[in-house]
């Protein structure tokens, strides 16, 4: 195992997203590290959870080119955390600055700096899709299926390429599902475990992969500053992967429920989420249902997350039963 380096008192840490949900909690435990911490930021931010630390605030968006090199100046790592929440009624425009602008402006901007140490580039286990033959590892072609998932592929890939070329310190992380206290991503399913009747959507076997966002930014600072992770990318995930029920059944377990299981087909659910997007999205309104949400039940997604710890001897704190249970 490769030995992991602290990052340095008088390091500049640069973290992107940083009041969102996962770059929030990173944010904290750098700061709880001692690390001299700058977070970019839009302008419209709600920043109140953080006020109480001592970080340098860079406000503007991640793909204005004049935001980003203030940012970026003089920093030794960068944590890209900031996406596009995936929402219908955001334009395909705004995934792509968002995830891919914002990679090349930041990494063309730190690749000028003295003594950089490196990129770390979270992204997402979406660039492989829905997985015929589970599990996948990072050794699986990318299978993009929607155009959030597509820009980060995008984004990825011209890292990749760019660190190639110039020598840039990458490292890419790959997140499975993100959950823990405050996330709301997966408040649907902590809902649909109080209902007494609970559809099981489509046939798939529903396998889904989390992350608990304490072990993800864990394992963020932990591959940041570990030898044998430059150049790599890593799927981060739990051991081994839940099914949609089994998240419900141990959600409604630790609320003393236990509901009735229901199979539906997903073909229904699907022609609605269209229908909807079509009446909603060209009034600016956020539809009731989706496509994407629809494919959150249907898609097999487990990982091999075993090359986290071979690289890194990293350690969870959190199996998916703990962690379902105090979130």
């Amino acid at each position: 195992m490769t030995q992991d380096v602290e990052i340095e008192k008088d390091d500049v840490v640069l973290v992107t997203g940083g009041t969102g949900f996962t770059g929030a909690v990173l944010v904290r435990r750098l700061c709880e590290k001692g690390c001299k911490v700058r977070v970019m930021a839009r302008p419209s931010s709600n920043r109140d959870a953080l006020k109480d630390l001592p970080i340098e605030w860079v406000l503007g968006d991640v793909f204005d080119e004049a935001s980003v090199v203030q940012a970026a100046e003089g920093v030794h790592y960068v944590f890209h955390v900031a996406a596009a929440y995936r929402e219908a009624k955001i334009a395909d425009e705004v995934y792509h600055l968002v995830h891919v602008k914002s990679t090349q402006l930041l990494a063309e901007a730190v690749l000028k700096n003295p003594g950089f140490k490196r990129f770390l580039h979270v992204s997402t286990v979406g660039v492989l899709g829905h997985i015929e033959h589970p599990p996948a590892d990072e050794t699986t072609p990318y299978n993009p299926g929607d155009v959030y998932q597509q820009t980060k592929t995008e984004a990825e890939e011209w890292i990749i390429d760019f660190s190639k070329k110039t020598g840039l310190p990458i490292t890419i992380v790959r997140p499975a599902a993100i959950y823990g206290p405050g996330d709301r991503r997966l408040l649907k399913v902590f809902k649909m475990a109080k209902l007494p009747i609970v559809p099981v959507i489509g046939y798939t076997k529903g396998l889904y992969h989390l992350v608990h966002v304490e072990d993800l930014v864990g394992f963020m600072i932990c591959a940041a500053t570990t030898q044998k992770t430059l150049g790599n990318t890593y799927i981060c995930g739990n051991p081994s992967a839940f099914s949609i029920k089994e998240i419900i059944e141990t959600i409604a377990g630790h609320l003393g429920k236990k509901p009735l299981f229901i199979r539906v087909p997903a073909s229904p659910f699907f022609a609605l989420g269209l229908l909807c997007e079509i009446i909603c999205k060209p009034l600016g309104v956020e539809p009731p249902i989706y496509r994407r949400r629809v494919a959150f039940f249907t898609k097999d997604r487990s990982f091999d997350t075993s090359k986290m710890a071979r690289d890194t001897g990293f350690q969870y704190q959190y199996t998916n039963e703990a962690g379902l249970k105090a979130s």
